[in-house]
């Protein structure tokens, strides 16, 4: 069975940091990725990472603030978030994708649950 399973977010203040974790399961996914949804706006592409390359994308909107990561061995990734704005605010999801480019924003076919990020002024 494939799962995504994230934790981490919460409240922070502006400036502040935040880590999210995305265990995946069940499937070897060739590129894991973050998106987000902030209330009344669709959901955005934050970061894709390719397992087998490592080589990672950012949206222009995090590029140098949030780093993703990963851990072979908890076949998890990592999502930091640093110097984090209120306009970061927004429900973070994981994504996989079994094929296909990290510059693709299709494909993804695996999400995980979501998670809350506020990002107080």
């Amino acid at each position: 069975q494939v799962q995504l399973v994230q934790s981490g977010g919460g409240l922070v203040q502006a400036g502040g940091s935040l880590r999210l974790s995305c265990a995946a399961s069940g499937r070897p996914f060739s590129t894991m990725g973050w998106f987000r949804q902030a209330p009344g706006k669709e959901r955005e592409f934050v970061v894709a990472f390719s397992w087998s390359g490592g080589s990672t994308q950012y949206a222009d909107s995090v590029q140098g603030r949030f780093t993703i990561s990963r851990d072979n061995a908890k076949n998890t990734i990592y999502l930091q978030m640093n110097s984090l704005k209120p306009e970061d605010t927004a429900v973070y999801y994981c994504a996989a994708k079994l094929s296909g480019s990290i510059y693709s924003r299709s494909g993804y076919g695996y999400w995980g649950q979501g998670t809350q990020v506020t990002v107080s002024s």
